[in-house]
């Protein structure tokens, strides 16, 4: 079976650095779901705007690597891989990669719910994504509560290890170049602590791209502290 693009998403986060780990997770985090041709007719989309969420199927495009570097040899081996070790388990315990959500799957597809916030003809625009900027989205499917909400369910490893959150410091003075849903947006993002999971020292300054600009900040003692908001000029766009 071959598939194509049905559409791209537009995203806040141009790098993979610091976009939440789950969808729904950071819920003020807007972006959007951009329709390639046929489907940007209001026709393809007649009806949604009746559902209050839907589900995205769509690839970890960031994933892909050019050229036969060190960081291809190490991907290659992360989606060839049968176990995987979550962030939720601390990065030292291994499960099934089909236990996990890891990004490193063996056919590179991604499922995310969100909230729909506006229906128009050849966009969505959605809320509490984890995609990407430019994401190839596959397709989409509106959410139905009486098939896909189970209140019994089992979660495994997440049901007991529970995402410790961190709190955020971000001076006003540093906000001004964004708007208030904005700045909600990247205090969501970095209560996640969006660090790998085995970085604790708290004197490194991190660097997560956000609508054009780097938000730099330190993590320390359960606290992320926002130092510098700094623009991102062309030479210094991120890799996606």
């Amino acid at each position: 079976m071959e598939i194509k693009p049905i559409a791209f998403f537009r995203s806040p986060f141009t790098s993979k650095f610091g976009i939440p780990r789950q969808s729904g997770i950071a819920e003020e985090v807007e972006g959007k779901i951009v329709f390639t041709k046929p489907y940007d007719s209001i026709d393809a989309v007649r009806g949604l705007e009746g559902f209050s969420h839907l589900w995205i199927i769509w690839e970890f495009s960031a994933n892909r690597r050019k050229g036969k570097d060190e960081g291809e040899e190490n991907d290659a081996k992360e989606r060839n891989s049968l176990t995987v070790r979550p962030p939720r388990l601390g990065g030292n315990e291994r499960v099934g990669v089909f236990a996990s959500r890891s990004p490193f799957r063996p056919n590179a597809l991604g499922l995310s719910c969100v909230r729909i916030k506006k229906v128009e003809p050849g966009t969505v625009t959605v809320l509490g994504a984890d995609l990407l900027d430019g994401t190839p989205i596959y397709d989409i499917k509106p959410y139905i509560a009486y098939t896909d909400c189970h209140g019994d369910a089992r979660c495994g490893f997440t049901d007991s290890r529970q995402w410790k959150t961190v709190d955020v410091v971000f001076p006003p003075s540093l906000q001004t170049p964004f708007s208030d849903s904005e700045v909600r947006s990247i205090v969501s993002a970095l209560e996640q602590d969006p660090r790998p999971h085995y970085h604790h020292d708290a004197d490194r300054i991190y660097a997560m791209p956000f609508k054009g600009y780097d938000i730099r900040f330190r993590i320390d003692n359960g606290t992320a502290t926002v130092t510098e908001v700094e623009k991102i000029t062309k030479t210094q766009q991120p890799q996606r």
